[in-house]
């Protein structure tokens, strides 16, 4: 689970600049931005893809994978908009956050539960 883990984090770096970045180039054509944000993408999928199978070849369901996918994808977009924005998270994306995490908890409960 690990590797997974580890290139599903690499995957939401590239994902959430390709879908974010953009935000600070507005005054770039609209659909440069896009074609930008499909490049970086790319390298999104080049890395979700072997994230997904090979921690569902290890036993990991499908719902258990996006269920990772999407709390990893919360954490990495935090961080970057703290770098990337200068945005610090308000008590109240703290919460969500918790609330996501305690999801995150019974989503990965055993099958027998």
């Amino acid at each position: 689970m690990l590797k997974t883990v580890l290139l599903l984090i690499a995957s939401n770096l590239f994902m959430t600049t390709a879908w974010y970045a953009h935000l600070k180039h507005t005054d770039k054509a609209l659909w440069r931005m896009i074609v930008l944000s499909w490049g970086i993408a790319f390298f999104e999928y080049c890395l979700q893809v072997p994230a997904n199978r090979i921690g569902y070849e290890a036993g990991v369901s499908a719902y258990q994978l996006k269920i990772t996918q999407e709390v990893i994808s919360i954490a990495v977009f935090m961080g970057f908009a703290l770098v990337y924005f200068g945005e610090v998270p308000r008590w109240n994306h703290w919460v969500s956050f918790a609330l996501i995490m305690g999801a995150v908890y019974f989503g990965m409960l055993p099958k027998s539960a």
